[in-house]
């Protein structure tokens, strides 16, 4: 299919100055909070290493899949989602557009979360570990009227101060400190609680595999982790692919990808799941706790029990954690940044100020959710205007994007349109496997997973 002429944006546009510079931007993206807070307490309810082999076949087989699908479609075009798909044709626009709205739902709630984290890197250095492992203490805090704001515009003003310094400049240069800093505290915290009395038994309760909890709900709960995790169907591949030279390999590039998600994945549930069970006592009390319950409330209470060295791992730990939500959230203001620069047709800096003042009113709102705006509560009893966010874009739209684009490339442009642009770097070995996927077994998954977490929230489907 001729792609409509887009070569005037693409002289303007920026590029990453290397292969690894763009795998760890990507990479990046794809570390965040939900490697850190879910991916621990899925495997540890799915029998362990039963959950890991699981989802290290999934990665690398529908995972990769997707990645390279979105990243061929970005460099192709050479521009975000909605420039993207409207490139084959006005009539397709509508697909980026419906894509290009996700980054914009779940930045704002990104940047409350990033507040709470930056909140209690701090606390912990000044409040001390103590006071944190308090039950109330996230409780009050999150709900205070007026502390949470000042976190919140600490963390968007880092968010911003980076991404205002372009693609080489500010994203490369701080991927390039944080990411290895992530692992090195990620391997490091690790390795100490895993010299902690009665740690080797909860690794072995996270590594041994429970043949007995295979399941369709664990298949379905990786696969789900896994889609989420990736930073897929919301733009940011598309995205970044848009900003990558013509010689680097997609191929190797997303395989690569992938597995900087699994090793992080994996080192936060070495991290997490033996201290957990240390401080709960069982596997089944681990299983129990996940998200920011997980995150704010029960690891201070575990950190608290290692002595003079709380304050130590727990700020570590926080930093790490906050490296993470930094990373993933320059990554979605990029893209949010890019997407209003090529829909309309805006300098960069016009369209960073817009961002901006949207995303920051957004994130108002949704903190409000907690204090001033606490009794709307969309979900029922006891939800918030984030945890609606969070379902609308993680639950609903995402997989909705993915189905569509997999029906755009699988049988509308076809998949040709694409492997020529994978193969312009390396052979692609794996083309008929890729097409497959991407025209059968990916939208088949991505209704699995669609269905599945709408049941789920409604508690028609245990997950």
């Amino acid at each position: 299919m001729t792609l409509i002429s887009t070569e005037e944006e693409k002289q303007h546009r920026a590029k990453w100055s290397g292969k690894w510079a763009f795998i760890l931007a990507a990479a990046a993206s794809a570390v965040g909070l939900g490697n850190l807070w879910r991916f621990p307490y899925l495997a540890a309810k799915y029998g362990g290493g039963m959950f890991l082999i699981t989802y290290l076949i999934l990665v690398f087989t529908f995972g990769v899949s997707l990645l390279l699908l979105e990243l061929a479609l970005g460099r192709k075009t050479g521009l975000s989602a909605i420039g993207a798909f409207k490139a084959f044709g006005k009539k397709y626009a509508f697909i980026g557009v419906f894509a290009s709205l996700i980054p914009f739902i779940i930045t704002p709630y990104y940047f409350v979360i990033g507040g709470w984290v930056t909140k209690y890197f701090a606390a912990y250095l000044v409040d001390g570990p103590l006071a944190l492992a308090d039950p109330t203490y996230f409780g009050s805090f999150i709900t205070a009227p007026f502390e949470t704001y000042i976190w919140l515009a600490i963390f968007i003003a880092i968010v911003f101060f980076v991404v205002s310094r372009g693609v080489k400049g500010g994203i490369e240069k701080a991927n390039l400190v944080m990411m290895p800093l992530l692992i090195l505290f990620a391997v490091l915290l690790a390795g100490y609680t895993l010299m902690q009395p009665g740690a080797l038994e909860g690794a072995a309760f996270y590594l041994v595999p429970d043949w007995s909890k295979f399941s369709p709900e664990l298949v379905i709960s990786a696969l789900g982790q896994m889609f989420f995790s990736l930073s897929l169907a919301m733009g940011i591949m598309i995205t970044y692919g848009s900003y990558l030279d013509k010689k680097e390999s997609l191929s190797s590039s997303a395989v690569r990808i992938g597995g900087f998600d699994i090793g992080v994945s994996f080192l936060a549930g070495l991290m997490i799941i033996p201290g957990a069970f240390m401080a709960l006592g069982s596997g089944e009390a681990v299983m129990e706790n996940s998200g920011p319950g997980l995150m704010f409330v029960v690891l201070p209470q575990m950190f608290a029990d290692f002595g003079g060295a709380a304050v130590v791992v727990g700020a570590v730990f926080f930093l790490l954690v906050l490296f993470a939500a930094l990373t993933s959230a320059i990554s979605l203001v990029e893209t949010c940044v890019s997407i209003i620069s090529d829909g309309a047709h805006w300098e960069r800096k016009r369209a960073m100020k817009v961002t901006f003042i949207a995303l920051a009113a957004a994130a108002l709102v949704v903190n409000l959710g907690y204090n001033g705006l606490s009794f709307i509560q969309p979900l029922g009893e006891g939800s918030s205007i984030l945890d609606f966010a969070d379902f609308l874009s993680n639950s609903v739209m995402m997989p909705l994007a993915a189905l569509m684009t997999c029906v755009f490339v699988g049988w509308i442009i076809k998949p040709d349109a694409l492997t020529f642009e994978i193969k312009i770097s390396s052979p692609f070995k794996l083309e008929k496997p890729w097409v497959v996927m991407i025209k059968y077994i990916a939208p088949v998954l991505i209704i699995i997973i669609l269905i599945a977490y709408v049941a789920a929230q409604f508690g028609l489907f245990a997950m």
